[in-house]
């Protein structure tokens, strides 16, 4: 991407608002990202008060090249040091013992920093250009879809955030990998674009998954990138079954698929978002807010496959749904569908 002078500009006032201590959205390669300076705690708490981020919930501090690690980190392990030099500039997220400087606004009263070197050209010249660690979790209210363009971003928060740094649609389109490098050893603990194996070809100890001593990260909470609309994780082979009912009943239903429908309804949004992982993921928070202005009572997504490849997109609509709102294979659909709630939920 080639920066041209009107959104050098714009860096540039961007740049100016964070050394004033406000805030500015910009964007990254997996999704746009509301700043604060880092080393500015009453900034940090303006993310917090914008978002309706709980306190505790640590956020993600940017830097434009690893040799500023030592302003953030006490301690790099090995294997940190590995997956940073595999990894970085890149969409992974490390997770590490925080430098006794950084506030407990960035790590929710942790004794760890998770940090990451963005690859995304107007990231790295806002940062550069700043020359300091900028705190960004995703520029969404809390618990709602992620924002993979500026637009979204200006929807979720109107004339509350003045600048919106423009870089188009994110390229990979979800948050990034989390790897916590302390406690237990090496453990992932958000999936994202890049893999276990990927990460194991590096680090082959990394385990993956939840444990007691792992430290809290973002977007673990069970229900997490949710649109307005309920949504609801069918499989495949009951989704015609359960959309025939849903007809049947006159309710207008969003559904989110891997293939096109087998017969419209007047009651039906559909959205045919393809088999190829990457692509799915680059656009699965854009069709969900377009299926969320759909007026729809429900959304239903269609089961993903398994597979590693899938694994990011699936923990994303198990989070966007919750667990109760998953379909089982064996579930009887007609009385599903007959205690769909009045305002929308599954009860």
């Amino acid at each position: 991407m080639i920066v041209g002078r009107a959104l050098q500009e714009q860096i540039q006032e961007a740049v100016e608002a964070l050394r004033a201590g406000d805030l500015a959205a910009f964007p990254t390669e997996t999704v746009y990202g509301l700043g604060a300076n880092a080393n500015n705690p009453d900034a940090v708490r303006k993310i917090f008060r914008l978002k309706g981020r709980p306190s505790t919930h640590p956020v993600i501090v940017h830097i434009d090249h690893p040799r500023y690690l030592q302003r953030w980190v006490r301690d790099m392990t090995p294997d940190a040091k590995k997956l940073a030099d595999a990894f970085w500039p890149g969409p992974l997220t490390l997770v590490a013992k925080r430098a006794l400087a950084v506030n407990d606004v960035i790590t929710g009263g942790q004794d760890t920093v998770a940090i990451r070197v963005p690859n995304h050209p107007i990231a790295q010249q806002l940062l550069n250009a700043f020359g300091g660690g900028i705190a960004a979790p995703s520029a969404n209210r809390y618990g709602h879809v992620s924002p993979t363009r500026a637009e979204h971003v200006r929807e979720e928060f109107g004339d509350e955030l003045k600048i919106v740094l423009d870089g188009g649609d994110c390229k990979v389109g979800l948050e990034s990998t989390i790897v916590s490098c302390v406690g237990d050893g090496p453990r992932l603990l958000r999936p994202g674009s890049i893999s276990l194996s990927q990460l194991r070809a590096i680090v082959p100890s990394i385990q993956a998954g939840p444990h007691p001593s792992a430290p809290r990260v973002p977007g673990s909470t069970a229900r997490h990138y949710s649109p307005q609309t309920p949504v609801n994780v069918v499989p495949s082979r009951r989704l015609d079954q359960v959309i025939s009912e849903l007809s049947g009943e006159h309710e207008k239903t969003a559904v989110l698929a891997m293939r096109p429908p087998v017969r419209t309804t007047p009651y039906m949004t559909w959205v045919n978002a393809g088999n190829r992982p990457d692509i799915y993921a680059k656009q699965l928070y854009a069709n969900l807010r377009t299926l969320d202005k759909a007026a729809a009572k429900i959304i239903l997504v269609e089961e993903v496959p398994e597979g590693e490849r899938w694994d990011a997109i699936r923990d994303r609509l198990k989070r966007a749904a919750s667990a109760e709102n998953i379909v089982t294979y064996d579930q009887d659909i007609a009385a599903w569908v007959a205690d769909f709630g009045d305002e929308g939920e599954m009860v």
